[in-house]
C-alpha cells in the first residue's frame, strides 16, 4: 500500500529554494512517480495560490492521480484551536495548527514539512501530540524532507 504525506506548502516551494531544493525535489519527485501519495489540504493550496508563480506552476503540474486532497473538517479546526489554547505554538501559528490537525484527522503516515519553527520541532511535535491523544487522535508523525529521503 502507498504511503499517504501530508505535504505542507513549505516542502513545495522548497523545490525553489537553494538550502532545500535537493530533499525536497527527491521528495515530490516519489510524489510524480507514484510512489507516495501527497496529501494536500485548502490550507496547503490557499497558501500555494499566494506564492510565486513558479511555485504555483510547479503545483499545477504535479499528475492529479498522484495528489489526495481533504478538506478542512470540524475535529481538524477543534485540534488546531486545542493546539492554540494549550500553547503548543501562538495564534499567528493558525495555518501550521490547521496543517496538523487535518494532517492527523486524515489519518496520514506522515506529515513532512521545512517549518523548524512551528512544526518539525521535537518540543512542538510532543505538544501536538499530548493534544491529539488527549483528544482521542493518534500520535502524528512529522518529519522533514531530509528525514524522509536523507
Amino acid at each position: 500500500m502507498i504511503q499517504r504525506f501530508y505535504i505542507d506548502t513549505s516542502v513545495i516551494g522548497g523545490v525553489f529554494d537553494i538550502e532545500f531544493e535537493e530533499h525536497s525535489s527527491i521528495l515530490m519527485e516519489m510524489v510524480k512517480l507514484g510512489q507516495i501519495k501527497a496529501v494536500i489540504s485548502e490550507v496547503t493550496e490557499s497558501e500555494i495560490m499566494k506564492a510565486r508563480k513558479e511555485i504555483r506552476d510547479y503545483y499545477n503540474s504535479l499528475p492529479v492521480e498522484s495528489i489526495e486532497f481533504v478538506e478542512i473538517t470540524e475535529d481538524a479546526v477543534l485540534l488546531a484551536d486545542t493546539y492554540i489554547m494549550d500553547n503548543v505554538v501562538g495564534k499567528t501559528s493558525r495555518n501550521d495548527c490547521l496543517h496538523i490537525g487535518i494532517a492527523t484527522t486524515s489519518r496520514v503516515d506522515v506529515l513532512v514539512s521545512w517549518n523548524f519553527k512551528h512544526i518539525v520541532n521535537i518540543y512542538r511535535i510532543r505538544g501536538y501530540n499530548s493534544v491529539n491523544i488527549k483528544m482521542g487522535f493518534p500520535a502524528l508523525e512529522i518529519r522533514s524532507p531530509k528525514d524522509i529521503v536523507g
